[in-house]
This record gives structure tokens, C-alpha cells and sequence, in this order.
């Protein structure tokens, strides 16, 4: 393990751990969880964070072009380990040379050999409740990947995967609580221009919405700038 014991490994997670719930934004955490990945884990030469919606692959993060270009080959080719462990929900999946995986991923094996891709794996981040999107860890050699940088690999991936939900929860709450400032200024606005009470004030911002098929946030944001109701009169 890079010349260090378990020990010394288990003190540096912690700092991880500090590290990535002390970030400021998910795309922050989700960076941080990428870098550390290339510092802590054996033969990681490069990795990235991705989600995978249907066919579609969505890169979250790299510290790459290398990633990058394995991410979008997989989409096009709708083959590859991200798709594997989506439906198999394997949590670590280490492929130790991509010359002998021709047959299992016969159009993203050749390829991803030509982008330089000697070995890689992959690490499903999912907490209880959520699966989150996939990890992946890449190297220009093959054979590059041991047990231990599967094991280290697993034990980032645990700790990033709370991180990560814990950093998605927060915007998700953050991204709330201004939506609901955004429409009770709104709402004041309405009933001092018309005169009307909370909930017919409520009532006007709702039907502009639903009439304009615009977000409720969107429509309270526009009265607050502007001081107009979205097609009022």
C-alpha cells in the first residue's frame, strides 16, 4: 500500500472523511472524492464519478479526459462496466486487463484499449436508501490493481458515498428553504398590489404557474424582480 500500513491508511480515511464533508458544494465533494482516489488507492493512475439514467451516462466528475472518453465510449457503445454494475449492483468490480474482456465487452474492450486503458474498476457509492452513481478507478498498465487497492478502493467508496448524500441532501435543502423565502416574498407582493388575502395571493402565483407551465419557484422569482404576476392583468 504505497509503503504504509493499515494504520497509517486508517488515518488518512479520517482525514478524508473530514475533508469531503467539509466541502463546500457537491461538485466540490465530488471532486475531492476523485482526487483522493488517485492519491490513496494503488495504481490509480486517474478516476472518476459517473450516474447512469437509462442509457445514458453521465459524467460527475474526472481528473481526466482519459475518464472522459471511457465514460462517453460505454454510452455509445451501451456496454461496459458501469452497465454491468447497474445491473448486477455489484459493489467492486476489478478488471485486471482489458485484453481479456474482448468478449465480454466486444465493442468497449477494443476501444478503451486504444484510449490507453490497461486496467480499471469500478465501485457502486450507494448508502441504504440510494444508489448514487459509480466510482472508477483507471491505470495505463495492466495488472495494475491489487487486492489491497481493492479493498482501500471499497473503503473510499463507503465514505464518499455518505459524503456525497450527505452534500446532496444539503442542497436539495438549501435549494428548499430559497424557494419557499423566494414565494412568501412573492405572496407579500401579490396582496399588497391586489389587495387580496394570503392564500387568494397563494392562489394567483399557482394558476400563473400552472397557465405558463413554469415552476411556482420561477414564477415567485419573476413577481419579486419585477413586481408583475406572470399573465395578470
Amino acid at each position: 500500500m504505497r509503503d504504509r500500513t493499515w494504520e497509517e491508511f486508517a488515518t488518512q480515511l479520517a482525514g478524508v472523511a473530514r475533508d469531503l464533508l467539509a466541502q463546500e458544494s457537491v461538485q466540490d465533494t465530488l471532486d475531492r472524492i476523485a482526487e483522493h482516489c488517485v492519491e490513496l488507492v494503488d495504481g490509480c493512475e486517474t478516476a472518476g464519478i459517473l450516474s447512469l439514467e437509462g442509457s445514458g451516462v453521465h459524467t460527475l466528475s474526472a481528473t481526466s479526459s482519459l475518464v472522459y472518453e471511457s465514460d462517453r465510449l460505454q454510452e455509445k457503445s451501451g456496454e461496459g462496466p458501469c452497465f454491468d454494475a447497474a445491473r448486477t449492483g455489484e459493489a467492486v468490480l476489478r478488471i485486471r486487463d482489458m485484453t481479456t474482456w474482448t468478449e465480454h465487452w466486444p465493442v468497449y474492450t477494443p476501444r478503451a484499449r486504444e484510449l490507453g486503458i490497461g486496467s480499471m474498476m469500478g465501485f457502486l457509492l450507494y448508502t441504504r436508501t440510494d444508489t448514487l452513481g459509480a466510482l472508477n478507478v483507471y491505470s495505463t498498465r495492466p495488472d495494475a490493481f491489487t487486492e489491497a487497492s481493492e479493498h482501500v478502493g471499497w473503503l473510499l467508496a463507503s465514505h464518499a458515498a455518505v459524503a456525497f448524500s450527505s452534500a446532496r441532501t444539503h442542497e436539495q435543502l438549501q435549494t428548499a428553504m430559497g424557494s419557499r423565502h423566494t414565494i412568501g416574498a412573492a405572496v407579500g407582493v401579490v396582496m399588497e398590489r391586489y389587495g387580496i388575502t394570503e392564500d387568494q395571493a397563494f392562489a394567483v402565483l399557482t394558476k400563473s404557474s400552472q397557465d405558463h407551465n413554469t415552476k411556482l419557484r420561477d414564477v415567485a422569482r419573476t413577481v419579486t424582480e419585477t413586481g408583475k404576476v406572470p399573465g395578470a392583468k
